[in-house]
């Protein structure tokens, strides 16, 4: 029998994962099917009743409906309480549900995967919203020398390094701190650079050959990106590589096996090129 998987959010239209699972799971060759489903808003938990009582294994949950998945898991992995958001929901042997957020890991795979060095590294994190929350417990994982996370409003900075500083050195600082300091790595979480803005960031914050990474992604650069490279970032990257690792992350939680990435980047990013031209 075929193994039904979805993502819900609402909107859901625009939503890549279908494709992204049907490479993997051509790949894989595994006998599943994958959907997506526009859920009205404040009814999650019915649609996912629905869902699982009509035999599904696994879902992909995206805004805004991650903090929804949260509260239906009956377990949540470390890093799902951590982040205090779930994107993924996984039916267990014993009928129970797994809650996890996969999108921090999905980030980092992605680094790994460019060649990006994480260890050591003076990290500068823009924005305290929950795409930030996700990434930070990984983050902080991969032993960076510091972790800066600068936002417009200070206190929700601030409350996000109190809420990990026991994994490291984590601090928050408003922008105007940022003068005269520099980073081997910024990465872009907030949604600023869809709508064409930017921080206001110092001109000399990049260290020589720094890295810089926006969480989100488009068939063009993205502001932040291009400012990076007017900057002299040493490297660049957008967050497409992130949408693919957080599901290649739950597809392993879901099938056990570990899909290829790479090819399926490329595809994304030749389709989208093709829409853009």
């Amino acid at each position: 029998m075929t193994d039904a998987y979805a993502v819900f959010g609402n909107p859901i239209a625009h939503s890549k994962s279908p494709y992204i699972h049907r490479q993997f799971a051509e790949q894989a060759g595994q006998d599943m099917s994958y959907t997506k489903q526009l859920v009205p808003e404040g009814e999650f938990g019915a649609a996912a009743d629905a869902f699982f009582l009509s035999g599904g294994q696994g879902l992909n949950v995206t805004v805004p409906f991650k903090m929804d998945a949260y509260s239906y898991a009956a377990r949540l992995t470390q890093r799902a309480r951590r982040a205090g958001a779930v994107n993924t929901l996984a039916l267990q042997e014993d009928g129970t549900l797994l809650g996890d957020n996969t999108d921090g890991i999905g980030m980092i795979n992605d680094m790994h995967n460019l060649g990006w060095p994480l260890a050591g590294q003076r990290v500068l994190v823009l924005g305290a919203g929950g795409a930030v929350r996700g990434i930070l417990q990984p983050l902080m994982e991969q032993n960076p020398a510091e972790v800066v996370i600068a936002n417009r409003t200070f206190h929700k900075a601030e409350q996000l390094a109190k809420g990990f500083h026991d994994l490291g050195d984590i601090q928050a600082l408003t922008f105007e701190q940022l003068e005269g300091r520099q980073f081997d790595l910024v990465i872009n979480g907030t949604s600023a650079s869809l709508s064409g803005e930017l921080p206001p960031l110092p001109e000399s914050l990049l260290a020589p050959g720094a890295s810089c990474y926006d969480m989100m992604y488009g068939p063009e650069k993205t502001v932040f990106l291009q400012w990076a490279e007017a900057h002299g970032a040493g490297r660049l990257a957008d967050g497409l590589g992130m949408l693919v690792g957080q599901a290649a992350e739950a597809f392993y939680l879901w099938r056990d096996i570990r899909p290829e990435v790479v090819p399926v980047i490329s595809a994304l990013r030749r389709k989208m090129g093709k829409k853009s031209s």
